[in-house]
């Protein structure tokens, strides 16, 4: 062989070799995907995808591809996008069916806001997962703010967050002073929320940030508006708390210590340390002393601030207590709206006493009930009755109730179309749990606000800080019509005196428990002004 041609032959093996092996290095280099977009990080699925992929999570696949579905038919259509963000994976089932209930609402809430021809922008739902606990909250927010800067996604609003936690604050605060609007639909932490001052001034902490669920010390003054007039000038309470860093524990135990109580004073607070939100360690532990302690005062009602998984398993301590076969009452916040779910066949018998009578029933206040409004309006009626002598006009009914019923009618009826259509959402929707009557308020109020916002322009896409600043705008005349309540916000993009729906745990005498609506609270002690007309200063 010529010596050029042993040259050039080595020359071509050699770029062949440094060839291979940077495309070696580079194949080595390239993340492990679970999907198109989506990032396998630590053995869960991060990022951002509206092409139905279900974060392997079976729960939700039939849902994803719903949504899929419908970004799909209005793909051609002026649409805008908007990002459903909430952890997607868990190991435990309870759990799932959760992110089932949230994700079910959220599709409904879509159709809801894209049904209606010429009513631009359609929404086209994109699915977040920032991972356990927030954990990976800052990659998914990376994605999220391409979005909003990219003229094919226009990314115009961020929903979902269903933990109060300080990685979901950084995730909101990013997002909002990004100018990304962000309307949270179940996060009752204060520490995630915008002050409203007494003058009605509005004080953003995370300007373009509304919220449609109250609070938890707007929960607190509810709760004890419900329990005014129900004997509790005769009770004894005592505040049970979780010292572990957690927004939503840390706000709680802060309303319920600063209710104004009637009765006789009751023991000091007692706290315990879990060492997650889904996690026991050695609380059982901690309860059986806390419980016994309980058992040697006279109180009759706890206040609980703390987590599902902690909360049933300090009502399963109370009762094995069993202190002079005493009954108690534990008040908790809205992450109750979880418990019944968690709650085993031996759970129930164990909260029955052997004469089958409860000996710890569990209130809570769930940011909503399908059972409240038909139950609200017809005592109104018997009341009205009672001192007219007459039925009520169609005009008398309070707003405050038939509105509200009248979106929950429309909700059940778009559900049994959506059955009616053959559509798979994995299950029927479970309205008791309150997360998807919440989480398809938080799209309607979405797809309201851009509509206000594009006023029928087709042609204009609109701009981030004008959905942001439509929040303050859905009051009065622009109130929303919520399956959870009339949706009034404030400058603050807080929901003006939003009720909740106090409901109980009962163990019953047989089976499985029952979840029952027993009322409304309202946090400024009255329901809301006709029209939702919020006044210049809040009581």
């Amino acid at each position: 062989m010529p010596r050029w041609k042993k040259i050039l032959y080595s020359l071509l093996v050699t770029a062949a070799l440094v060839a291979g092996g940077l495309f070696g290095w580079s194949y080595l280099q390239r993340p492990d995907t679970c999907a198109g977009g989506i990032e396998r990080i630590g053995g869960e699925c991060i990022g951002v995808t509206g092409s139905g992929y279900d974060f392997g999570t079976a729960e939700i696949t039939a849902v994803a591809r719903a949504i899929a579905q419908e970004n799909e038919r209005i793909d051609d259509q002026p649409h805008v996008t908007v990002a459903m963000m909430l952890p997607f994976q868990s190991d435990k089932p309870a759990v799932r069916r959760q992110i089932r209930s949230d994700l079910q609402g959220a599709y409904l809430g879509q159709l809801r806001a894209n049904e209606g021809e010429g009513e631009p922008p359609k929404i086209r739902l994109v699915l977040a997962n920032p991972g356990r606990d927030y954990a990976h909250q800052s990659e998914v927010v990376d994605t999220l703010l391409r979005m909003a800067a990219s003229a094919e996604d226009r990314l115009r609003a961020v929903t979902g967050f269903n933990l109060s936690l300080d990685a979901t604050r950084e995730a909101v605060g990013r997002l909002t002073r990004n100018k990304v609007p962000v309307l949270a639909s179940r996060i009752t932490g204060d520490q995630i929320a915008n002050e409203d001052g007494a003058d009605g001034m509005a004080r953003p902490r995370f300007p373009g940030l509304a919220r449609i669920i109250p609070t938890n010390h707007d929960v607190a003054q509810a709760l004890a508006d419900f329990n005014g007039d129900r004997g509790r000038e005769n009770r004894r309470t005592v505040l049970v708390y979780d010292t572990r860093p957690d927004s939503y524990d840390e706000s709680l135990a802060k309303a319920f210590s600063g209710i104004e109580e009637k009765g006789p004073a009751g023991p000091a607070a007692m706290s315990f340390a879990s060492p997650a939100i889904d996690e026991a360690g050695s609380t059982g532990n901690q309860f059986t002393q806390i419980a016994n302690n309980i058992c040697d005062t006279e109180a009759d009602t706890v206040y609980f601030a703390g987590r599902t998984l902690h909360l049933r398993l300090f009502a399963l301590k109370l009762a094995q207590v069993g202190c002079e076969k005493r009954h108690y009452t534990i008040i908790s916040g809205s992450d109750a709206a979880s418990l019944r779910q968690n709650m085993a066949p031996e759970d129930w018998r164990q909260l029955r006493g052997a004469d089958g009578q409860a000996k710890v029933t569990v209130q809570y206040a769930a940011p909503a009930h399908p059972d409240a409004w038909d139950t609200e309006l017809s005592a109104w009626r018997q009341k009205w009755r009672a001192s007219h002598d007459r039925e009520p006009t169609e005009d008398e009914l309070p707003q405050y109730l038939t509105e509200p019923k009248a979106a929950l009618d429309g909700l059940e009826k778009l559900i049994e179309t959506t059955r009616r259509k053959g559509t798979d959402l994995g299950s029927a929707p479970n309205l008791e749990d309150s997360r998807t009557l919440l989480v398809y308020d938080g799209m309607v109020t979405i797809g309201t606000a851009l509509h206000q916002v594009q006023s029928g322009d087709a042609t204009k896409v609109p701009g981030l800080e004008d959905v942001g600043r439509e929040w303050s705008q859905l009051q009065s005349r622009h109130r929303v019509q919520g399956t959870s309540g009339l949706i009034c916000l404030t400058g603050g993009g807080n929901p003006y005196d939003k009720p909740v729906a106090v409901v109980e745990l009962d163990p019953g005498q047989e089976g499985r428990g029952r979840l029952k609506f027993v009322g409304l609270g309202w946090p400024t002690g009255r329901q809301q002004p006709k029209n939702c007309v919020i006044p210049s200063h809040t009581p």
